[in-house]
């Protein structure tokens, strides 16, 4: 699956309203749901059904449970060996879990990243410093569902 394709579907997405645990395009969707939204488009269907899942990411009980289905459905990518849409797994503080998604659009000078950002929308912002520092994995999407 080539990066541009998926790229270009999660661009797709770009000003769908942030919704929790929606992945509907143009109608709601939160960072799980545009990586879902996307699995279908450049895929096809799901591998399993997504359980319910609260905003803190199980940070009560300090499971890495997004950064654990991320290894399980998806093929890790080497550090430096990152390239557009390649999915992206964010720390959002230092020492918490993992609870954030989003998925690589551009890389070099001008390095930006598309994801669905509560209380906004799914958008592509610029990943800065302090975005780049959030960053504890890279994913690819597999070649086949």
């Amino acid at each position: 699956m080539s990066g541009d394709a998926i790229v270009a579907a999660a661009r797709g997405w770009i000003g769908t309203p942030y919704v929790h645990q929606a992945s509907c395009r143009g109608a709601g969707a939160d960072c799980l749901g545009l990586i879902r939204g996307v699995w279908r488009e450049v895929l096809g269907g799901e591998p399993v059904a997504v359980p319910a899942y609260t905003p803190d990411w199980s940070e009560a009980g300090g499971e890495e449970l997004l950064l654990r289905a991320a290894a399980a459905w998806l093929d890790p990518v080497p550090p430096g060996a990152e390239r557009s849409g390649d999915v992206m797994v964010f720390r959002m503080r230092r020492g918490a879990v993992a609870k954030h998604l989003g998925i690589l659009a551009e890389t070099g000078a001008a390095p930006s990243f598309i994801h669905a950002y509560s209380g906004h929308a799914v958008l592509e912002s610029p990943l800065t410093p302090p975005w780049a520092r959030r960053v504890v994995a890279y994913f690819r999407f597999p070649s086949k569902g």
